[in-house]
């Protein structure tokens, strides 16, 4: 089965080979279990400022960096272009309700699986829209020996974010690899679209409400339902 899902990755973009070397990671709604907080927060940020965004879009825009998604739907809603520094306040808003939700909890089967694939010799990169500091900073202490924090890319690292490309040309350049060299590992629409746009072969574990299909429809190459689903296949994919 899975030799054909990569035969076709390969014929796709030309490849000669898949020889994966390192595998970048989305963080939120993959690392960690984090998204009900996010969409949340998003909700309740957002009609503060009078702009409508259900838990469900909060899904849907995903891996967008915070400035970015903000501009759009005021955007589409209002019909006008505030500035980055508007949207940075309203985001600032977002990022102190989020810092009131619960501790999400790191994804079941998510240490496992990064434990194989550091026992592969392969490299860990973490590639999130997000430009929280709090939560930038928990990813070294909760998965201590698994990503160091050279390897993490933030929204500080780029002008733009997911469903550009550019975010994982930045991890690929940060683990010095090709995108035949390289597996990204998502949980969002827009992320998966940065993903393929990149030319990396892309796994979506599906965490959230939305359906598999939207995942698979941005060019997902496989779709698991959860991470432990993912982790038991890790030796068969590779």
């Amino acid at each position: 089965m899975y030799s054909k899902v990569i035969d076709n990755y390969l014929r796709k973009f030309g490849f000669r080979e898949f020889t994966p070397k390192a595998v970048l990671f989305d963080m939120d709604g993959v690392l960690y279990d984090s998204m009900p907080n996010h969409a949340y927060s998003w909700h309740t940020s957002m009609a503060f400022f009078g702009i409508e965004m259900s838990e469900a879009d909060a899904y849907a825009h995903e891996g967008m960096r915070g400035v970015e998604t903000i501009k759009k739907i005021v955007k589409e809603q209002r019909g006008i272009v505030i500035s980055d520094e508007e949207s940075q306040r309203m985001y600032d808003e977002k990022s102190r309700i989020f810092a009131t939700r619960p501790q999400a909890q790191v994804m079941e089967g998510v240490i496992d699986l990064q434990r194989k694939i550091k026992a592969c010799g392969m490299k860990i990169v973490v590639v999130t829209g997000s430009g929280q500091h709090s939560l930038l900073e928990k990813l070294t202490h909760d998965f201590s020996g698994l990503i160091e924090p050279g390897m993490i890319v933030s929204s500080f690292d780029v002008t733009r974010g997911k469903p550009d490309p550019m975010p994982y040309l930045k991890g690929m350049e940060k683990a010095g690899v090709k995108p035949w060299e390289a597996i990204v590992v998502e949980n969002a629409p827009l992320g998966v679209r940065a993903a393929v746009a990149a030319k990396i072969f892309t796994v979506a574990v599906n965490t959230g409400p939305l359906p598999n299909k939207m995942l698979s429809d941005e060019g997902a190459n496989l779709v698991f339902d959860r991470m432990t689903d993912f982790g038991n296949e890790w030796e068969r994919i590779i």
